[in-house]
């Protein structure tokens, strides 16, 4: 009986196991390509790390789901349903979370609908790529020590006066934001790869004396996570 689950699903149109296989890890890897591209592309101020876990994740259950559905109108329908209930009694605000209670669904989807092997092999698979994920801190990133905030109201040629402080404490220096206000000013975000991290009070004390700087405040930048 153990081995038959492995085989073939107890369906009318079952699936081999070999291609149902072959369907999850290649949705893996390229789930795994996405996110290194994201990782790799990603300049704005916020990022987070469990968003790009859930690009890993989602490619593969989406698979998953498609097999579990193949072409039954009834099984998709009733996604459909439970896919409402939990989007409208639920507030899920981290998207690993929403990776999780999608991973519930289609494997009690599997089961339900007679995909023994798929509902396994899924289950296995799944559990396996949470741990990868967990334990070799996918998605971890830390090319900053600090986020820097101010308000400069001097001209904006003269920026690279500030830049040269900045590049005094910091070995990289990157302007992640500027917004230009009616007063002429302008608002900034720097963000600073330190030459020392246990220094970024003498930083922000200089750069608060400096003159045309204003509003000045920093924000380590652990992970670059949930801004």
């Amino acid at each position: 009986m153990i081995e038959q689950l492995f085989l073939t699903d107890q369906t009318l149109e079952p699936m081999q196991m070999h291609a149902v296989l072959l369907g999850m890890v290649l949705s893996f890897f390229c789930g795994q390509a996405i996110a290194w591209t994201y990782m790799l592309t990603h300049n704005g101020l916020s990022y987070s790390r469990t968003y790009v876990n859930s690009l890993v994740i989602l490619p593969f259950l989406v698979s998953t789901v498609m097999m579990v559905l193949s072409n039954n109108l009834i099984t998709a329908f009733g996604l459909m349903a439970l896919f409402a209930i939990v989007r409208f009694r639920n507030i899920l605000r981290d998207t690993l979370d929403t990776c999780y209670i999608l991973g519930g669904i289609t494997v009690g989807m599997a089961c339900g609908t007679g995909r023994y092997g798929t509902a396994l092999i899924g289950l296995l698979l799944l559990c396996g790529i949470l741990f990868y994920l967990a334990f070799s801190a996918f998605g971890h990133r830390q090319r900053y020590d600090v986020i820097l905030n101010l308000h400069w109201s001097r001209s904006l040629g003269e920026l690279p006066d500030l830049l040269r402080l900045l590049q005094r404490h910091s070995r990289r220096a990157q302007c992640a934001s500027q917004r230009t206000n009616d007063d002429g000013g302008a608002d900034l975000s720097y963000r600073l790869l330190m030459r020392d991290p246990a220094r970024l009070d003498d930083l922000l004390r200089e750069v608060r004396v400096f003159q045309g700087a204003s509003r000045v405040t920093g924000l380590a930048a652990q992970d670059e996570s949930e801004l």
